[in-house]
């Protein structure tokens, strides 16, 4: 059995998540000691254990140490296979990062999950990313996802709700198009919040980008008046680099899809084919089925993903010069 120390590096979720997924894909035991011991809290939280139990549910695992609060897990798995999930942490943890667990897995056997929790919240991707930044290079490489946001769900309530299926498939190399894509996309979302919100964060954004990029930036705007709490966020894309800002009580909404819009012009002004973001949660995909791809910097992230990797047989080049390159 492999034993990964999860203060290592990161030292985060990011370590079990990736730990689990990489356990079930090579079908090699694993076990998880001193789970985000530096962090303020210590330990597993419901969103953590909603992460494993859907990686497992792919691969029929044994597991243990599954509770809250637990600083050690042991997760052997079986079989892949195509399952049909559904996840709930019982919070407004981040749909997204379970998410990043189970996709990289159910890709192998094909499956379906529904995941109740926060579709956009503080520390992770939203989902409209996934959507439309992660899924498209996916895809791209012949990956078959579909993504349908049921509920909207916002900290500190949650209650948001995604459906994602996915096909068995075995896709070709990861490759970015350097240049190629010079139109913006935007998604403007709220819940809970009167309707004009989501225009007035699109017309911020958009017209930033427009004016200091020079895009022509299409606006997808998803008002949802009911849920179960407050909530907005704006997430922007350009080709596969992406950003994303969220409302906060007393912040205007302008001011929401300006941060959105002015961390998007950072990441296109700098070097490399894909947002730093993207490029650690691209490198699973690289390790499976090879390709290339840059990013400007090279974050904690990215290097307790590429040590991760390693430690479970995978290989990953990577090479710092002016821009950080990736391949596999």
């Amino acid at each position: 059995m492999l034993t990964v120390d999860g203060t290592h590096l990161e030292g985060g979720g990011q370590v079990l998540r990736l730990a689990v997924a990489l356990s079930a894909i090579s079908t090699t035991p694993v076990a998880v000691t001193r789970i985000r011991q530096n962090r303020e809290n210590p330990g597993l939280a419901p969103q953590h254990i909603a992460a494993v139990r859907a990686v497992a549910g792919a691969c029929d695992a044994q597991c243990t140490g599954i509770q809250p609060g637990s600083s050690e897990i042991t997760f052997t798995p079986g079989r892949l296979r195509r399952a049909d999930l559904e996840i709930d942490p019982g919070t407004a943890g981040s749909i997204p990062l379970i998410l990043q667990a189970w996709l990289p897995v159910a890709l192998h056997a094909g499956g379906s999950i529904i995941v109740t929790g926060g579709t956009e919240v503080a520390w992770s991707p939203t989902i409209d990313y996934v959507d439309c930044v992660l899924a498209p290079v996916l895809r791209r490489a012949g990956a078959s996802i579909g993504i349908e946001v049921l509920e909207r769900g916002y900290y500190p309530r949650g209650g948001g709700r995604v459906h994602v299926r996915v096909e068995p498939s075995r896709p070709g190399p990861i490759a970015i198009p350097e240049g190629r894509e010079r139109d913006c996309g935007l998604a403007s979302c709220s819940a809970g919040l009167p309707g004009h919100v989501v225009e007035r964060q699109a017309a911020a954004a958009r017209e930033l980008l427009e004016s200091d990029l020079g895009l022509s930036c299409t606006a997808v705007l998803d008002p949802r008046e009911d849920g179960p709490g407050a909530g907005s966020s704006v997430t922007v894309w350009s080709g596969a680099k992406g950003a994303v800002a969220l409302g906060k009580r007393g912040l205007p909404a302008e001011e929401v899809g300006r941060a959105a819009a002015r961390a998007l012009i950072e990441e296109c002004r700098s070097p490399g084919t894909v947002d730093v973001h993207l490029a650690d949660q691209l490198l699973v995909y690289l390790a499976l089925y090879g390709g290339d791809y840059s990013t400007h910097t090279l974050s904690m992230h990215a290097k307790t993903a590429c040590r991760l990797l390693e430690a479970f047989g995978y290989e990953i080049q990577c090479r710092e010069n002016d821009t950080v390159e990736f391949s596999a």
